[in-house]
């Protein structure tokens, strides 16, 4: 059942000059903590790639591992829009696959699909023409990072300017909002005052009319630590912690306890 957020919310946000919050997901338990906290968004990333299947990048993900996690994170999803990635391959230039991947995982739960860059507009355009609402994705695309060279900004110097045009056009195409990630903090505010649609930045500055960050990243569950995103507190240490006093506890025996244990 979808969340009582709408891509209505989200663009009434931005006219009303409420910022919006996005944040990962990408199982149900962290799901439920995440919903509770009352986000905005709830994006399935295929960031699951790295966070969670221990991959070097987003490349290797498929529609599989897409389909299961927001399976399982609509499970979880009470009040948040909740956005799927579309995964490296799965949209392009065949129109009608890349329709069919989007309404697949819309099957599956979400209440909308990105995908990266300003190439593929008569899919998106596709998409949106049969309902699917599409959010956009600019600057630094992690699908295209050997094409990129690497995890760098993007957008600077004339590079800017073609951004921007991307983003106009990504909003003619239909998308709902755009993620500007890695971009000049000067331009991404350029893109937000001129697009009538919301921005949602990664770092991207703090004039984006919305921020998104991978959850695993601002609670200390990653071993990288990234300029953009505040460590809030650090979970993979209490997680160590915990496991370790449970490991002593239960070598030495003073685990479980008698109140721990059935007669």
């Amino acid at each position: 059942m979808p969340g009582s957020a709408t891509i209505h919310t989200v663009q009434r946000m931005k006219q009303d000059g409420r910022k919006i919050v996005a944040i990962t997901a990408y199982d149900y338990s962290m799901a439920l903590w995440i919903d509770q906290a009352g986000v905005d968004i709830v994006l399935v990333g295929d960031s699951l790639g790295s966070t969670m299947l221990g991959y070097e990048s987003t490349i290797p993900v498929e529609m599989s591992d897409m389909i299961r996690a927001v399976q399982s994170v609509r499970r979880a999803i009470k009040g948040a829009l909740l956005i799927a990635d579309m995964p490296f391959g799965s949209y392009g230039a065949d129109v009608w696959e890349s329709v069919q991947n989007a309404a697949a995982l819309m099957k599956s739960g979400a209440d909308g699909v990105k995908i990266e860059g300003a190439a593929c507009i008569p899919a998106i355009q596709a998409m949106v023409d049969i309902g699917i609402p599409v959010m956009g994705h600019l600057g630094f695309t992690p699908q295209s990072v050997h094409r990129l060279g690497g995890h760098k900004v993007q957008g600077r110097g004339e590079d800017g300017q073609r951004l921007l045009e991307s983003a106009r056009t990504l909003q003619d195409a239909g998308c709902f909002s755009i993620v500007l990630e890695l971009v000049p903090s000067q331009i991404a505010n350029e893109a937000s005052k001129a697009l009538a649609i919301p921005t949602i930045g990664i770092g991207a500055g703090p004039g984006c009319d919305g921020q998104i960050q991978v959850v695993h990243d601002i609670v200390g569950l990653t071993p990288a630590k990234y300029k953009h995103a505040r460590r809030f507190v650090e979970l993979g240490e209490a997680l160590k912690s915990a496991v370790r006093e449970y490991a002593e506890a239960a070598r030495e025996g003073s685990f479980p306890s008698k109140d721990e244990s059935f007669e």
